[in-house]
């Protein structure tokens, strides 16, 4: 594993110490382009796309024991092109991996990272004898067909393995304008689509033996871009949410400001990039539009990392979609403030509570704070 640190330093696209997100904000000279009218194709495109320079396979899932306990996990697979030569194989290919996986319990929170080079067999997306696999080492997302859903996903964090089924409930959401996710003004974009409705049972056994049954309400993201970000987007707030009704909602807004000055961004309506999508229980999408979505940080948690250094975060929101009616506010707040990830691209991600006239639950993902 000599070569480890070399990888950390070209996952990061040799980006500074302080700042490791600016590889999403680089041009993408060389790279495939994300362009609007692009048909999305399935199951297609639920594989890899190694011409464009950055892509995630992303599942969150909010889940309950027997008990009545609160559960929660987030699996990603992340893939990268270090350059855009297009040599994809052998040990000389020009695409690493990187996964998360990370787990609420009812004692606190847990996560591991791991990294592979390409090319060589050790991670990445394909079909295995017809049926779509994702997989690093032994953590595997595995399709029971050439689509991603229904499948199973199997990963080990700090010694508790989860064996998870996961089936598909509605039709995949394409976000954005058909696929085509607008980030900025600059032009910056992504190819983004979404399952909001995945039902999720299975088992997750502790070091000691111990078989716990978990079931709950799953959300998958797919997307992959050359470039995400624009120059003045430090990161994102990320929130999907599932209703008591039966519909379900993605938010997010990519923050305007200045990356380097350490201040907390102005909550001002038009200082973000804001976008998202209601989905109804039976998977009926509509596009929220910035005029759309009022999104404020109600409150900011010290949270603790692992270097003894803090920082402060929102973790309590107010979310109210005005065009759609009074009973579509909520007020969002983080379950559990310790959910910070300190890994190569470090971020906070945690379950959260929605409380409103329509209450729900799902997940947060704060990146980009520093």
């Amino acid at each position: 594993m000599r070569w480890l640190p070399l990888l950390l330093l070209l996952v990061a696209g040799a980006a500074t110490a302080d700042d490791v997100y600016d590889v999403l904000r680089r041009g993408d000279s060389g790279y495939a382009e994300v362009v609007p009218g692009k048909t999305l194709v399935f199951p297609a495109d639920h594989l890899a796309h190694p011409t464009y320079r950055i892509e995630w396979w992303y599942l969150t899932a909010n889940l309950t024991d027997e008990r009545g306990q609160n559960w929660g996990l987030h699996w990603t697979l992340f893939r990268q092109a270090l350059h855009a030569d297009g040599k994809t194989e052998g040990w000389t290919s020009n695409q690493v991996w990187m996964a998360h996986a990370a787990l609420t319990t009812p004692a606190g929170h847990r996560y591991e990272e791991r990294f592979a080079r390409g090319g060589i067999g050790q991670a990445g997306v394909a079909l295995e004898e017809g049926r779509f696999s994702a997989w690093l080492d032994d953590w595997q997302l595995q399709g029971d067909s050439a689509e991603i859903l229904p499948g199973s996903l199997h990963f080990s964090v700090d010694g508790t393995t989860v064996q998870l089924e996961l089936d598909m409930q509605t039709p995949w959401v394409l976000q954005g304008d058909r696929g085509y996710s607008r980030k900025s003004a600059q032009g910056q974009a992504s190819y983004y689509y979404s399952q909001p409705h995945i039902r999720v049972r299975g088992f997750i056994i502790e070091p000691a033996g111990e078989e716990i049954t978990v079931s709950g309400d799953g959300w998958l993201d797919r997307e992959w871009s050359s470039q995400p970000l624009a120059d003045n987007q430090p990161g994102w707030d990320w929130f999907s949410l599932h209703l008591q009704d039966g519909s379900a909602l993605m938010v997010y807004r990519l923050r305007h400001e200045n990356k380097r000055d350490g201040e907390r961004p102005n909550e001002g309506q038009h200082n973000h990039w804001l976008s998202g999508t209601w989905i109804t229980a039976d998977g009926h999408s509509r596009a929220l539009s910035a005029d759309e979505i009022e999104l404020t940080a109600l409150e900011y948690h010290r949270v603790e990392r692992a270097n003894d250094s803090a920082l402060e975060l929102p973790l309590r929101w107010s979310l109210a979609l005005p065009a759609m009616g009074d009973g579509y506010r909520w007020t969002i707040e983080a379950m559990d403030p310790h959910h910070w990830l300190a890994t190569a691209f470090p971020y906070w991600e945690g379950p959260v509570v929605a409380e409103g006239s329509n209450p729900g639950i799902g997940y947060l993902e704060l990146t980009g704070y520093q």
